[in-house]
């Protein structure tokens, strides 16, 4: 990643009325943390989230592995010297089919009622989206506000969250006189190539992963600060005879009536069916000790929870005791260059196409957007070239349509082909061969992304 003290950014920046854009600097530390406790609270305004408030700070006042501390854009009103809006930069690497590429997240959007609808967000976007590209991006992603960021060229298209959860009176109990077969204790820096190694491991199942360094996983650890909204418990499981199976990855305060395990992986020879009931119990007792949400108020056990995302092998071990399905949201997905990407992750694309009833396909593949298209060139089974093409007369031509930005969600495994089609008249396919071509690159596979914060 390229540092962001590197990026020669023309700011400070005029908006007009007094208006400022510029970077942020280590001394907007607090009046930024509580700018972002107040305009994300759940509770409104006047009750600031402290957990949103050390994310802030903790950006800016500790040292982290991929961000500056000049990664915040901020507006300042001149006039009364206050923040009015801010967005950040965190970057990260994500993978493709196990290609790794750079990724920007923008996070923490948030602009004071009444200073929105006067451009404030889209200048900051503008900015961030050129310091991504400076870095080599090829991905932008954020989380939040339904259809909002449609608007800066962002489109739904990588699954996020969903998981299972089952009532506590389910939860399998131990028979009476047996011990626990499986220990779960808190993680330590020793624990971490294990867990690294897991977590690979696990990434495999999805078309799309974030990478993790070893960096990150010590920041994970010990680098956040307590009441951090995104600090996650490692945990580490052992059999009875102290040989380490799996790790967890929990957050530190429960939501409504249950606690989340976000993560959950078991080292190979290790049975899901065997350990994921002494996960559960783990879940039950850890409610107990674990802060709740905002206020602290203690509710009464309710649930287990499996925030796994939308499959995972321990549903399948469990599925009788887990009868609630959460759905997930969305990522949403920015690629500025898509010929670009493709390119980058054209490797993947010719083990997809090597293991498919496509395999050795020679021929032209043009893709219309309408106002735009692509066009990929394969030789015996290999992606010889990928660029743009103007679809002429527009919109008519070529070999498969995608209207505005549904490509997105193919070729990241969010919808299938005909799932595409169903949904948009306007997607379609000139032909079988293409329908099929099109089935071999870009299966329908979710992803569950645990990304940098």
């Amino acid at each position: 990643m390229t540092n962001s003290a590197e990026n020669q950014s023309p700011l400070p920046r005029q908006l007009g009325d007094g208006l400022v854009l510029r970077r942020s600097t280590p001394a907007d530390a607090p009046a930024l943390g509580d700018f972002n406790a107040r305009i994300h609270s759940d509770e409104g305004f006047d009750k600031p989230d402290e957990r949103l408030e050390a994310w802030t700070r903790d950006l800016l006042e500790r040292p982290h592995p991929t961000f500056g501390v000049g990664d915040y854009t901020i507006v300042i009103d001149t006039n009364s010297g206050k923040i009015v809006s801010s967005l950040n930069l965190i970057s990260q690497t994500w993978s493709y089919g196990g290609i790794p590429f750079g990724v920007g997240r923008p996070e923490l959007v948030g602009t004071l009622p009444e200073y929105r609808n006067r451009g404030l967000v889209r200048a900051q976007f503008e900015e961030i989206h050129r310091w991504s590209a400076e870095r080599g991006e090829l991905l932008q992603a954020i989380t939040g506000i339904p259809y909002y960021y449609r608007l800066f060229g962002y489109e739904m298209t990588v699954t996020l969250g969903g998981g299972r959860s089952g009532f506590g009176s389910r939860v399998p109990e131990l028979p009476e006189g047996q011990a626990e077969d499986f220990a779960i204790r808190p993680a330590s820096e020793a624990d971490l190539p294990f867990i690294a190694a897991l977590y690979d491991q696990g990434c495999q199942r999805y078309p799309l992963a974030c990478v993790w360094t070893p960096e990150l996983w010590r920041y994970e650890l010990n680098g956040k600060s307590e009441k951090n909204v995104n600090r996650y418990e490692l945990y580490l499981i052992e059999n009875i005879a102290g040989e380490r199976a799996g790790f967890l990855a929990l957050p530190w305060f429960t939501w409504g009536d249950m606690l989340t395990a976000k993560r959950y992986e078991l080292a190979p020879g290790f049975s899901w069916a065997q350990v994921t009931p002494a996960v559960v119990r783990f879940l039950r007792a850890a409610y107990e000790t674990h802060p709740w949400g905002l206020t602290g108020e203690r509710k009464p056990y309710g649930a287990f929870d499996l925030g796994l995302g939308e499959d995972h092998p321990a549903y399948h071990v469990m599925s009788d005791h887990l009868p609630r399905q959460r759905p997930p949201y969305a990522w949403y997905i920015r690629i500025p260059d898509l010929p670009a990407f493709l390119r980058r992750v054209t490797p993947a694309l010719e083990r997809r196409l090597a293991n498919s009833g496509s395999a050795g396909h020679t021929g032209e593949l043009r893709l219309t957007f309408y106002r735009d298209g692509m066009r990929l060139q394969f030789e015996r089974g290999r992606l010889a070239s990928v660029e743009a093409w103007k679809p002429e007369p527009q919109g008519h031509s070529g070999e498969a349509a995608f209207p505005e930005l549904t490509f997105l969600q193919l070729l990241l495994g969010y919808r299938s082909l005909a799932e595409l089609k169903y949904a948009f008249p306007d997607c379609w396919t000139n032909s079988d061969a293409t329908h099929a071509l099109l089935d071999a690159l870009f299966p329908r596979q979710p992803s569950d992304i645990f990304p940098v914060a």
